[in-house]
């Protein structure tokens, strides 16, 4: 299972906070620096103006949240980003995690994933953890099965637990505060005269993962997370609360770019709730009608499932469970096909509804769906409430959004969701469904809703009005705002003139009745699906021209000062697609399109695949590498006691290392001391960690008794020594690969990025003439005195300052943002990067004016010294006076 491009970034976001904390070592310090060097959205350096301030809710240890709606993958992010934040972490001391969860159903759901280790979530575990990886339950704590101080030391520990289980709020969750005597191994650890779960979690400083974090604000729930004395919290929700120190925003549309998601939602609603049954027998039908023909061309199993919201039987209703099944079953629905899952009620035990051999086609709920169940053939949500009332859906409205096996179907019918009701007061039922996008991380700049029409009688509206969509369309004033869904409702409520329940329970009997019903459900498919082709065309298209002009999600935008394209620009820069390189053919964890290409741009590390590191140069230069040890603790002089680095002294080295140097065997040594050096390196995806492991035994193959005794006295510092050379080796692999490979056109550029509409920046620069946006990014010494000259020739249209991993990137076998995109009157876009005299820059010469000459007739590439000549290169005044001739 492979990063999708939103998760990598997330990953990316969580590393980069890492970086400035560990170069600040102050949190709240680490978090501005963090958002003024955002990648997608840098802002104004001023503290808490354009960032809410970093609000230190568990003192003394870092706290952060990434925000991924429903169905983005939250889990398999948080298993990634633990080895990202272990890396960063001493790793000295021993790896043990905590990762929180709010209820019980996501409780075992999460426990039995994470214990399999033929699941992606573990798979990944044991990839970054080298398959030292333990799991463990409060039962199994409990007990000491397996969970002793020399497992916790040796293994990666990750204790998965609920959010009750450490509050203690019952008697049976007490007991991980109440001293057990099965675990005494822990005892010089603890430092404590009672030994319980709790004090040896905190012994030991775990990292957390609080999943569904909105569920955790109140104090009692803060207490918890202080009782663990944790050395790092990371928040998963789609909701953040105010509390929430976010570092990560992931827009929905990037779950449909990655075909994550079932979008749009089609609402149709009904007039009675036997209508509401009729249509979602019929649609599930041609839904698994079209999945049946798609499997036969080589798509994926899919049996689409159908959601029924019952009533809760406390009310004096005909739409129970029990009534919704009799109902089912009185329309010849075969009884294994319908299963019953309630607070009190759970058919769905031990059922795998992904497997072929599956019958279940129905399942009819309360609200025992809200969360921790999760089947993306969930395809339709009956809902059959009180007509009188607003329709209740949104506590499960995300069980129904998830795409099958992440893969975009040919028949668009199966790329939605649908949702099906019957209430007198739409409008509401419209809202409530609101509120579930909101809960599912649809924020309110994701969608929009057109005013609804009043209701008028069936005579004067047509029926194709009954119908709702929520979806990616253009805004009231024609536009529309790259990156939000906007939810139209065009709507139908007609009265109760039409067929009664008696007539659609005899309709067997009647042969008009049942005529006229057939007449109706046919019309009313018909209108779903020419509404659901309608509002997918429209969807995709904005897709499309999303992906080749990202913007920052909505949220960000609300916190920053922007800077729009100056109109006078805006039409020419409207017209400027600039190319990047696309990799042809298969590659792993993307799709193609039609001609074969993939749909995501070329990055580097796709031609790691075959990197044949386990074989590669282990030349290493050891001389001159001092001692090097630190730990990391509180700082007490500190007003924070912020986490700090600090010098080991030689009898704390002894310590650690006295008891490798005992071991008599080299051999054993060896492989403890490659074991050693791996954890240091940490996780080099894509490169696989078994080539790693080998390739350090490799090098350490020479080394006597004597080499690993220092070595392991300098461990970080020899492992940075591997990893650098590991980098190196894979850099020339990469250059030489995408030469092989783009002279034999399996690399391709195609036209993709768009320049961004508006900016924010870090630091806004002074006045300088032809600007495209109102203001460009600070620029200074030799780039500012080269392009105030470009500026000031004739023939230059306009200039943008192109930022360091934010805009544009020449994407080959390194990643190259040029300091500058310039446009001429004669409609040739240059790309100029400047460097003083003293740098070297072969590798972009390259790369560029490979760019340049695939790129065709009107794109250049310049890259300019002041004075010095350079092959392929321009002094200031050669490219200056080249320039005026473009």
């Amino acid at each position: 299972m492979i990063l999708k491009s939103y998760q990598k970034q997330i990953i990316d976001d969580l590393a980069l906070f890492l970086e400035k904390l560990k170069e600040r070592r102050n949190i709240a310090e680490a978090f501005n620096a963090f958002w003024m060097l955002h990648p997608r959205t840098p802002i104004t350096p001023s503290f808490g103006e354009a960032v809410e301030p970093y609000k230190n809710n568990v003192p003394n240890c870092p706290h952060v949240c990434i925000k991924v709606p429903t169905a983005g993958g939250k889990t398999f992010i948080a298993a990634n980003a633990l080895s990202a934040i272990f890396k960063e972490l001493d790793p000295a001391r021993p790896k043990i995690a905590v990762w929180l969860v709010p209820s019980n159903s996501i409780l075992e759901q999460t426990i039995r994933n994470f214990s399999n280790p033929r699941h992606p979530y573990r798979e990944q575990l044991n990839t970054d953890f080298a398959n030292k990886v333990n799991v463990f339950d409060k039962r199994m704590l409990l007990q000491g099965a397996g969970f002793n101080t020399s497992s916790v030391r040796e293994n990666m520990t990750l204790c998965i637990l609920s959010f009750d289980s450490l509050r203690a709020r019952k008697k049976e969750d007490r007991k991980v505060n109440e001293e057990n005597g099965n675990l005494q191994s822990f005892a010089k650890d603890v430092g404590e005269e009672e030994i319980s779960v709790m004090s040896v979690l905190r012994a030991f400083n775990p990292v957390v993962i609080v999943d569904e974090s909105h569920n955790a604000e109140s104090e009692l729930s803060v207490e918890m997370l202080k009782n663990l004395n944790p050395s790092f919290i990371l928040d998963l929700t789609a909701t953040p609360r105010k509390n929430s120190n976010i570092i990560s925003f992931t827009p929905a549309i990037e779950l449909k770019k990655e075909n994550m998601v079932k979008l749009p939602v089609i609402v149709y609603n009904h007039h009675k709730k036997e209508e509401v049954v009729s249509s979602a027998l019929e649609l599930r039908s041609k839904l698994e009608s079209a999945a049946v023909e798609a499997e036969k061309s080589g798509a994926p199993y899919i049996r689409p499932i159908v959601l029924f919201q019952a009533e809760p039987k406390t009310k004096d209703d005909n739409a129970t469970f029990e009534c919704v099944k009799s109902m089912l079953l009185e329309k010849k629905i075969p009884e294994e096909q319908i299963k019953i899952k309630t607070a009190d009620k759970n058919e769905l035990q031990n059922v795998n509804l992904l497997s072929k051999d599956c019958p279940v086609r129905y399942i009819i709920t309360v609200n025992a769906l809200k969360e921790g169940w999760d089947c993306p053939f969930a395809y339709i949500l009956a809902s059959l409430a009180d007509r009188s009332s607003s329709v209740d859906v949104e506590q499960i409205l995300g069980r129904v959004l998830r795409l099958p096996n992440v893969r975009k179907n040919e028949n668009v019918m199966l790329n939605m969701s649908y949702v099906f009701t019957a209430s007198a007061r739409f409008s509401e039922t419209l809202d409530s469904i609101v509120k579930g996008l909101n809960r599912a991380g649809f924020s309110s700049s994701d969608y929009r809703q057109v005013e609804l029409e009043k209701s008028v009688e069936p005579t004067e509206m047509p029926m194709n009005e009954s119908i709702a969509s929520m979806s990616l369309l253009n805004d009231s004033n024609g536009g529309s705002k790259e990156g939000e869904f906007d939810l139209s409702s065009i709507l139908w409520n007609g009265d109760d003139s039409s067929l009664s329940p008696a007539s659609v329970a005899s309709v067997s009997d009647h042969g008009d009745a049942k005529s006229e019903l057939q007449n109706q459900q046919s019309s009313i498919m018909a209108q779903i699906e020419h509404l659901a082709q309608k509002e997918n065309e429209e969807l995709e298209k904005r897709i499309e021209e999303n992906r080749t002009s990202p913007v920052a999600p909505p949220e960000m935008e609300k916190q920053v000062k922007t800077y729009a394209i100056k109109s006078i620009f805006k039409d020419s820069a409207s017209q400027i697609i600039l190319p990047k390189f696309f990799m042809k053919g298969a590659v792993e964890g993307l799709h193609v399109d039609l001609f074969g290409i993939a749909n995501t741009p070329f990055d580097k590390d796709m031609l790691l695949k075959n990197f044949p590191l386990r074989n590669a140069d282990t030349n290493i230069n050891f001389e001159n590498v001092d001692v090097e040890m630190r730990s990391i603790d509180l700082d007490e002089s500190q007003k924070d006691f912020t986490p700090t680095i600090f010098s080991v002294g030689k009898n704390q080295q002894a310590e650690i290392t006295r008891w490798l140097s005992n071991i008599e065997d080299v051999e054993r040594k060896r492989q403890k001391c490659a074991e050693r050096l791996r954890d240091w390196i940490g996780n080099m995806y894509p490169i696989p960690d078994p080539d790693i492991i080998e390739y350090i035994r490799r090098v350490l193959s020479n080394f006597n008794d004597k080499d690993l005794n220092q070595m392991l006295n300098s461990q970080s510092t020899y492992a940075e020594r591997i990893k650098q050379k590991i980098n190196a080796l894979a850099a020339e692999y990469i250059e030489t690969e995408f030469d092989r490979t783009l002279d034999q056109d399996k690399i391709i550029l195609r036209q993709h990025y768009r320049i961004a509409d508006k900016l924010t920046l870090s630091s806004a620069g002074k006045p300088l003439p032809k600007t495209l946006h109102e203001k460009e990014e600070n620029v200074n010494g030799f780039e500012e005195t080269v392009i105030n000259a470009v500026a000031n020739l004739e023939n230059v249209e306009f200039w943008t300052r192109n930022r360091e991993k934010k805009d544009f990137c020449i994407n080959g076998f390194i990643n190259h943002y040029p300091d500058f995109i310039i446009k001429t009157k004669h409609g040739k876009i240059v790309m100029l990067e400047t460097k003083g005299d003293h740098l070297d820059a072969e590798k972009k010469i390259k790369l560029g004016n490979l760019w340049a000459s695939k790129a065709g007739n009107n794109y250049r590439y310049c890259l300019v010294y002041e004075h010095r000549k350079v092959d392929h290169a321009y002094t200031k005044d050669e490219f200056l006076a080249t320039l005026k001739e473009w």
